[in-house]
């Protein structure tokens, strides 16, 4: 096995009979929607909480109950990926632009786990360009106040044409060097009109799995 698939996996060990789970995005999480979809053909009972459409489709698939987010009174647990973990165990995510349904998620969840192969752990976020999802209307004075920042703004496009979220909004990738102070970022992001959500999960993240250079599973949790 790779070491995604076996990160994935090993965050199905987290599951119970009877979680409302949240499911994330992204190639690990992948595996652990596919774990979870042949648990459930053997008798677990879950109800799944999708992070996108690709995700719902996915869930959908492998036979995975799915519930709309209104129709659940909570989320036990949520199990997403990352593109950085930093050694305080924030994350930037949004690499595969779910990062709102990602971040609604993964905040309303009791229990949020990151699963995240050994070459998304660095020392401090910011060598991955940090997604920024905003409304199409005024992106370009969105990309000007973003800047200002301190931020190199780029829109992310798909086949000549600004990329669109499954929310039908853009997003900026912004490349910020090194992220000192991730907390403080998010929220000077956050406070631009125009800026829908950004992909700094700060103090959010319960416990991560990855693996150490010999691919035996690292379980980090926040102190």
């Amino acid at each position: 096995m790779n070491e995604k698939q076996i990160i994935g996996e090993k965050a199905v060990d987290f599951v119970e009979d009877n979680m409302v789970v949240g499911l994330g995005t992204g190639s690990t999480v992948f595996y652990t929607i596919r774990k979870l979809g042949q648990l459930v053909k053997q008798g677990l009972h879950i109800t799944g909480i999708p992070t996108s459409i690709q995700t719902e489709e996915l869930a959908t698939k492998f036979g995975i109950p799915i519930s709309k987010f209104e129709d659940v009174e909570q989320i036990d647990i949520a199990i997403d990926g990352a593109d950085e973990v930093s050694s305080e165990l924030d994350l930037l995510k949004g690499g595969g632009g779910a990062l709102l349904r990602e971040k609604i998620v993964a905040r309303e969840a009791k229990t949020f786990i990151v699963v995240a192969d050994s070459s998304k752990l660095v020392q401090k976020l910011g060598s991955f360009l940090l997604p920024v999802e905003v409304i199409p209307f005024g992106v370009g004075v969105t990309k000007k106040n973003i800047y200002r920042l301190g931020g190199n703004v780029n829109l992310r496009e798909s086949k000549g044409k600004p990329f669109k979220t499954d929310n039908g909004n853009y997003i900026l990738d912004c490349s910020f060097s090194d992220i000192l102070s991730p907390k403080v970022l998010e929220r000077e992001l956050n406070m631009i009109p125009g800026v829908v959500e950004n992909g700094l999960f700060v103090e959010m993240a319960d416990t991560v799995i990855t693996v150490d250079q010999e691919n035996n599973v690292v379980i980090k949790k926040l102190i």
